[in-house]
């Protein structure tokens, strides 16, 4: 049953789903979001997510662009990486019956654990996980069945499936090679 406050109707479920978004925020901010993304995801104010922002990292939150090219995901590292997530992403969403955010934020949450557990840094940020979430949204990416190990994998929209080799199974001659430190021996 609706209630007045001052004049201004209020519902418990407009009460309920701000403090949804004010969790949902600090749970973003926490995991290391740029304040735009978390716009894109909630609906709470600029200046309250500002104001979350400060206090919850103690800080301002930082200025730029955010990722806008798909290609970004396409390059060696970053399709395993992206393609991790995803995969993770998408079980939460159709096995687990996870809200799109709530998914979101559990698969990022798995994604870091699993890379850590292997001893690797991430590739992805939160910022970047959630853009590889839109621009699948937006029918700019698609999963990709490779057909040496059946893994799917981050490709292009409308890229033809047929005869795709990952870049697991075909990683480019130099993947994983680190440069060569020169040596006090090599320097002079």
């Amino acid at each position: 049953m609706p209630s007045t406050t001052d004049g201004v109707m209020v519902t418990a479920r407009s009460v309920l789903q701000e403090a949804r978004d004010v969790q949902r925020a600090i749970e973003m901010i926490e995991l290391g979001a740029r304040l735009q993304a978390i716009e894109a995801e909630v609906s709470l104010s600029r200046d309250r997510l500002l104001r979350l922002y400060k206090e919850v990292k103690g800080t301002s939150p930082p200025k730029g662009l955010l990722p806008f090219s798909v290609d970004w995901y396409m390059t060696w590292m970053a399709n395993i990486h992206a393609s991790l997530f995803y995969n993770m992403y998408r079980h939460l969403l159709t096995h687990a019956g996870e809200e799109r955010i709530d998914a979101l934020l559990k698969a990022f949450r798995m994604y870091r654990e699993q890379v850590s557990t292997q001893g690797d840094v991430p590739v992805l940020d939160f910022t970047r996980a959630a853009t590889l979430v839109k621009f699948f949204e937006s029918d700019l990416l698609q999963l990709t069945a490779c057909t040496r190990c059946t893994g799917q994998f981050v490709a292009h929209a409308h890229d033809p499936r047929a005869g795709y080799v990952c870049v697991l199974c075909r990683p480019p001659a130099r993947a994983g090679k680190k440069k060569r430190s020169v040596s006090p021996d090599d320097a002079g």
